[in-house]
């Protein structure tokens, strides 16, 4: 047996094989190839046998695939209104979840504003293999945008349909062993919102509001959208709350503070918590360097509401 072990030991692809048997010169690897599309587990399986057959003593190997649909938490991140930082939130979330171990998708769903490419950096266009997407990765997350699907400057002038369609598409990409999927939605209740709600079923939302009023009488409204769905909503996050000036040190609220925070105890939902109305993550994130992937007030900032919204997916899963 242990002969066995040592012979099929340090193989490529060690995380996806879940058996390894050597019978005299044949050997067989039984190996799991979920979320691969047809080229990635020709190529699993090519590097497999390669690396088997060089060590030697081994004259046929034979490897079994096999497949399970994962298991992913789905978590809407949406608004009433534009303009209020969904988008910047959203990016920083999905990193700050994955540097807390979790394997994490996000998708920008934003028809009339796709802006994940220039938060994250990555503006590469996307493939697809058997008729699906495949996912880039950036900052240790992978990323869909409706933004790849068009050339740079180039407006999205889809109606409800178009753009209901292309996010199937995006949600059926192939993610791999991605846990949780954020979706950055677009602003308001519509069309996409519902074709969401109503083919894949968010484990839960967040709603992203500044504290001033004209913008929490448009997160009420987004609120109730979810409510009125059944999708839970997971918390209210205040964003640009607070802007330290970087002279004097002075902290003034622009926006004025406090409002979500109200607001999310006026309807009995969690409130997740308040991001500033930084400098810094404005001149980070323009630069396609999310603030969640070094360290400072703004990581933490992020770090705490990531940790918040696990806290309560484990406790209402």
């Amino acid at each position: 047996m242990s002969d066995e072990r040592e012979q099929l030991a340090n193989l490529p692809h060690e995380d996806r094989i879940r058996s390894r048997k050597l019978a005299g010169s044949v050997a067989t690897l039984i190996v799991d190839a979920t979320g691969l599309s047809s080229t990635m587990r020709s190529n699993v399986e090519q590097e497999l046998r390669s690396a088997v057959l060089e060590k030697g003593g081994v004259d046929e190997v034979r490897i079994a695939m096999t497949a399970a649909e994962p298991s992913r938490t789905l978590i809407a991140i949406g608004s009433g209104k534009g303009g209020v930082g969904k988008s910047t939130v959203s990016a920083n979330l999905a990193v700050a979840l994955s540097r807390m171990g979790k394997k994490v998708g996000l998708i920008d769903a934003d028809v009339y504003g796709p802006s994940q490419p220039t938060l994250l950096g990555s503006h590469e266009r996307v493939t697809a293999e058997d008729e699906r997407l495949i996912p880039v990765e950036a900052h240790g997350i992978k990323f869909l945008s409706l933004g790849q699907l068009v050339s740079p400057g180039h407006a999205l002038a889809w109606r409800g349909p178009m753009a209901t369609g292309a996010l199937t598409k995006l949600i059926e990409a192939y993610w791999g062993d991605c846990e949780l999927l954020i979706v950055d939605l677009p602003p308001g209740t519509g069309d996409v919102q519902l074709s969401l709600i109503q083919r894949s079923r968010p484990a839960g939302a967040v709603i992203v509001s500044t504290p001033q009023d004209l913008s929490l009488i448009d997160a009420r409204r987004a609120v109730d959208l979810f409510n009125k769905t059944s999708v839970p909503v997971l918390g209210l996050i205040e964003n640009m709350a607070t802007y330290v000036c970087p002279h004097c040190g002075e902290s003034s609220h622009p926006f004025g503070t406090g409002g979500a925070e109200a607001a999310a105890t006026d309807m009995s939902v969690p409130f997740l918590g308040r991001l500033p109305l930084s400098l810094a993550i404005r001149e980070a994130s323009d630069a396609g360097e999310p603030p969640a992937t070094s360290g400072g007030p703004e990581a933490e900032a992020f770090e705490a509401i990531a940790a918040q919204l696990l806290k309560l997916l484990t406790h209402s899963s």
